[in-house]
C-alpha cells in the first residue's frame, strides 16, 4: 500500500508540475464522481457504490483520436445478508491509460460524443468491521490488471464544460473477474 501511495503521490506531483505546459498544448483536466454499479459475482455481494475521478486528456489538433490518463477511487458496501453481518466495504483505487475517439461534430456545436477504452492497474481491498470473528480478511490488498471501455459526451462552453460517461471495467481477479460500471458526471476544463 505504501508503494501505491508513493506512486500516486509522484504522479500527482508530475501532473501539477506539467500543468502549465500541458494547458498550453490543449490538455483537458477532468474532475467527476457518481455511482458504481457492481456486475456479475461482484454484484452478488456488493451494493450500489460511489466513486470519484480525476484525469487529464489530450486530443491533438485535427485528430479524432487522443489519450486520457485518470485515477479513480471507488467504494462499495457489502450486503450484510450475503457476508453474514458486519460493516464491510470493498475499496478500489486504480489508474487507467485510455485511447479516446471523439466523433466529428459541426464546428459550432457544444455537444461532443466520444468512445474511451484502455487498461490499468487496480488495487482492491476489503475494509471495515467483521461480525464473524475475523472470518473475512480485512487486511487483504491485491493489485491486479484490468481493462475498461465505454462512451460519453461533453457539453462544452468555452474552455469548460460538463461530461457524463459510463465505462465497463473488468479486473482480472482470482476466481471470477471483478466487473462494474461507474456512471460519472463531472466537469472538464482547459483544452483548445
Amino acid at each position: 500500500m505504501k508503494r501505491l501511495t508513493c506512486v500516486l503521490s509522484g504522479a500527482t506531483l508530475a501532473l501539477l508540475l506539467g500543468t502549465a505546459p500541458a494547458y498550453a498544448q490543449g490538455a483537458e483536466f477532468s474532475l467527476g464522481g457518481g455511482v458504481g454499479l457492481p456486475l456479475g459475482d461482484f454484484d452478488d455481494a456488493a451494493k450500489l457504490g460511489w466513486h470519484g475521478l480525476a484525469g487529464v486528456s489530450f486530443v491533438p489538433a485535427n485528430s479524432p483520436v487522443g489519450f486520457q490518463i485518470d485515477g479513480q477511487y471507488h467504494q462499495y458496501n457489502l450486503d450484510e445478508d450475503v457476508i453474514g453481518g458486519g460493516d464491510l466495504k470493498d475499496r478500489l483505487i486504480f489508474g487507467t491509460a485510455n485511447a479516446v475517439y471523439r466523433f466529428s461534430t459541426a464546428e459550432g456545436t457544444r455537444f461532443r460524443p466520444y468512445l474511451i477504452g484502455g487498461g490499468g492497474v487496480y488495487n482492491l481491498k476489503t475494509t471495515g468491521d467483521d461480525d464473524l470473528g475475523g472470518v473475512i480478511d480485512t487486511d487483504n490488498s491485491a493489485t491486479k490488471f484490468g481493462i475498461n471501455a465505454g462512451a460519453g459526451f461533453d457539453v462544452k462552453a468555452g474552455n469548460a464544460g460538463l461530461f457524463i460517461e459510463g465505462r465497463f471495467h473488468n479486473v482480472f481477479t482470482e476466481g471470477s473477474n471483478t466487473t462494474f460500471i461507474p456512471i460519472t458526471l463531472g466537469i472538464r476544463f482547459g483544452g483548445s
